[in-house]
């Protein structure tokens, strides 16, 4: 397949397709003009790539998680398990604050204890907050 046939068929422009050959992430054959010819199997892989770049992973990790055989491709995947369970912990402190605002019947929210103490465990990036 061709690349621009490659790039519509995974919603990228071709120029995103290029660079990613040319540092080395997905790489397609070559047909003999020099042109680049895209598989079934190297479609997957983009596929892939895009799936990983969703979920917040680095051209350069991804790299190193794409082939099994990699040697630091499990500490990126936890690495990034880690911040993904981060940032869940996060939103969920969130979540209860925002919750607690709608029904808070104080004036002020700094008159109410409750979102005072919210406010300063987020200043300080504590990780619990008991609502």
């Amino acid at each position: 397949m061709k690349i621009g046939d490659a790039a519509r068929a995974l919603d990228v422009p071709t120029h995103v397709l290029r660079h990613w050959d040319d540092i080395g992430v997905v790489v397609p054959n070559r047909l003999p003009p020099g042109h680049r010819d895209y598989s079934e199997e190297h479609l997957r892989r983009l596929r892939v790539l895009r799936a990983c770049q969703d979920v917040g992973i680095s051209l350069a990790d991804i790299r190193l998680i794409l082939h099994r055989g990699e040697f630091e491709r499990n500490a990126v995947i936890a690495a990034q398990l880690a911040r993904i369970r981060r940032q869940k912990t996060q939103l969920q402190r969130a979540e209860r604050f925002l919750e607690h605002v709608v029904s808070c019947t104080h004036d002020l929210m700094t008159r109410c204890g409750r979102c005072s103490e919210y406010s300063e465990r987020a200043f300080e990036g504590h990780d619990e907050v008991t609502p």
